[in-house]
């Protein structure tokens, strides 16, 4: 059985309307034990919880944001900013360069999934790294972190904004679609249908950044949590997400969406285990796939398809 994450049992959310629906803490530590995580049952049940054991939301509200900002630090120190310019920038570069629906002319807009505290929708932001074309919109189902991020961007004047719902469901649509640390958070067939939908949008392309599945993962994600996350939750599931890392095979199998091409940059045959954290699967329309290598340039070499993992495109 794969390990679960605290964060992904305590919210909860009505996938249609956005609202909030009640946990019961029982119920949550029931699933954790029959997980055999005990550690991450007394986490729960330490939580406080109303008369009918619903968890408290203005608690679980203000922990997710504490573990959150914590976990902000986590991207700042990997610069992630600087991961996501190095593809994005030559993705852009491309989109324009082949004039295509969104790229001729008509605005060029960066969704980011399950943008949490939207730290990289503001960093793009503050860098102006993507150029003034490309509008920025991050996504999130949880209402307080879309809060939180919406009262940062504004307090630090940034050109950009946050919108709490489904990222699939916006009146505009968008012409890449982005994430970090999201795709372990699904499994099969969650994981194929998360793609599906990007594929059945108007997107040109999409770029997810997401743990590489290395036997030090686990290690590394164990040493980095303890010395920087102070609640017990934010080091329990900083483990369990790099134990749930998909391999770099199962993420292009599950990125092969009818009309797009999956790639994945820097797998891990073309990486060093002892640096390698996160790493991009990326999506194109067929037709962006040649502009993007030359956009690229040299580190085009670290593109690689599903034939060249010994795979096959579904």
């Amino acid at each position: 059985m794969h390990q679960l994450e605290i964060s992904d049992l305590i919210t909860a959310t009505d996938p249609r309307s956005g609202a909030r629906l009640p946990v019961r803490r029982a119920e949550v530590v029931r699933r954790l034990h029959e997980a055999g995580d005990r550690r991450a049952a007394r986490i729960v049940a330490a939580l406080p919880v109303d008369r009918q054991d619903v968890l408290d939301p203005l608690a679980v509200d203000r922990l997710m944001i504490g573990v959150h900002t914590e976990l902000q630090r986590l991207s700042e120190e990997l610069r992630m900013g600087e991961r996501l310019v190095h593809v994005l920038g030559p993705l852009f570069d491309a989109i324009r360069a082949t004039a295509g629906p969104a790229g001729g002319g008509g605005p060029l807009r960066l969704v980011d999934i399950g943008s949490g505290l939207g730290y990289v929708v503001r960093w793009l932001a503050a860098h102006g790294a993507l150029g003034p074309d490309v509008e920025l919109v991050g996504v999130d189902l949880d209402a307080a972190l879309v809060g939180e991020a919406d009262r940062l961007a504004r307090a630090e004047g940034l050109e950009c904004r946050f919108v709490h719902g489904n990222a699939f469901d916006l009146p505009e649509a968008a012409t890449v679609y982005v994430s970090t640390g999201v795709l372990h958070h699904f499994r099969e067939p969650d994981l194929a249908e998360f793609f599906r939908a990007q594929a059945a949008s108007p997107a040109l392309a999409f770029c997810h950044f997401d743990i590489a599945a290395t036997r030090l993962a686990p290690v590394g994600a164990w040493v980095f949590h303890r010395a920087r996350m102070r609640h017990p939750l934010g080091r329990h599931d900083g483990v369990a997400s790099a134990r749930r890392a998909h391999t770099d095979e199962a993420l292009l199998q599950a990125a092969a969406a009818p009309g797009i091409r999956p790639l994945l940059y820097e797998p891990r045959g073309l990486a060093n285990p002892f640096c390698t954290t996160l790493r991009p699967v990326i999506g194109v329309r067929p037709q962006l796939e040649a502009p993007l290598r030359r956009a690229l340039g040299r580190a085009s070499r670290r593109l690689v398809g599903p034939e060249q993992l010994g795979g096959t495109p579904r």
